[in-house]
């Protein structure tokens, strides 16, 4: 009887650890490298999935041509500014990251960016540590 009450015991423990397990919040890291059509697209997933779970955490991790869209001034095909979409985006608690290879490759400052724009020096060497050290999952749109 004592076997089976430590056995139910020791199940009980396993399922409030599993039920631990799901309220972890999801993680995600979204890689932008393909510029201005790639980054309306990408921006569009990332409200549609805070949509669906708004206590998601993510990540935004851009390089190449992917930083372009978070440059002061830069506009989506329809004529607006990203800068709305990136602020809104950032008040629910997305991070956008910006690898500076692609700064000193390119010649492009700092200053030229959006203020909501951390820097990471190398954006895929962020997105591989994000995904092996912090388990995130990746999502490339």
């Amino acid at each position: 009887m004592r076997a089976l009450l430590l056995a139910l015991v020791a199940c009980v423990g396993l399922g409030s650890g599993a039920a631990h397990a799901q309220q972890e919040p999801v993680r995600a890291v979204y890689h932008f490298g393909e510029g201005l059509e790639q980054a309306s697209r990408g921006l569009e997933y990332i409200r549609n999935h805070l949509e669906a779970d708004p206590d998601a955490q993510i990540v935004a991790v851009a390089h190449a041509a992917g930083v372009d869209f978070l440059m002061k001034g830069a506009k989506t095909a329809k004529g607006n500014e990203y800068r709305g979409l990136v602020e809104d985006l950032e008040l629910q608690g997305v991070k956008f990251r910006v690898c500076e290879i692609t700064l000193r490759e390119r010649g492009l400052r700092r200053d030229q960016f959006l203020p909501e724009v951390g820097f990471v020096p190398s954006g895929v060497a962020e997105i591989a540590r994000l995904q092996a050290r912090e388990g995130y999952a990746y999502l490339k749109p």
